[in-house]
């Protein structure tokens, strides 16, 4: 099930963060930066964009009546990026023990209706470029739009920008997919 965030999701979300980061990221982003993630700290960061941050995103979870929080989503306007695309995913993870089972998929799509139903018709997201992960992308539609190195952590990190131009279409493909046969 998908749903929006509530509050006192933020401890459960932030130990998917933490355990997704620590997961993807080994190797890609200096190992300090994953032994200091605090999961007491995320839920705090995430305990304020979820109360927060209601009018300016939308945080959501996917979750498992029998496994809990299993994956996290959120979405907004897109940052100032210099590209023509109105909104942006700004996370989307999948705890590591559930990922390759439609979550991630299912997520997308809702935060692509989310920022829809807020008036953007279109999205990118920044993917790191070493994280392979950045190929779940490009099998979504979407087209690699963008390149920046950006200086994180005492080091520079070159991420790629994937967009989708309709997000109607975007969606509509997925359902497509999914019930090929259904018209």
């Amino acid at each position: 099930m998908i749903r929006e965030a509530r509050t006192a999701d933020a401890a459960a979300i932030a130990a998917v963060y933490v355990e997704t980061w620590r997961d993807a990221y080994a190797g890609v982003i200096p190992d300090h930066v994953l032994v200091n993630m605090s999961r007491r700290r995320q839920t705090a960061d995430w305990r304020c964009a979820i109360g927060h941050g209601r009018s300016r995103h939308l945080v959501l979870v996917a979750e498992r009546a029998e496994g809990g929080i299993i994956g996290l989503g959120s979405c907004g306007r897109a940052r100032d990026t210099g590209l023509p695309y109105r909104g942006e995913v700004y996370t989307l993870y999948v705890h590591p023990d559930h990922q390759g089972q439609g979550v991630g998929k299912a997520l997308l799509a809702e935060l692509f209706r989310g920022l829809k139903r807020k008036g953007m018709a279109s999205a990118l997201v920044w993917v790191l470029a070493d994280n392979p992960a950045r190929f779940f992308y490009e099998a979504r539609g979407g087209r690699l739009v963008g390149t920046r190195d950006e200086p994180l952590w005492g080091t520079v990190l070159r991420e790629m920008a994937y967009g989708w131009d309709d997000l109607a279409e975007a969606v509509a493909d997925r359902a497509r997919r999914r019930h090929p046969h259904e018209r």
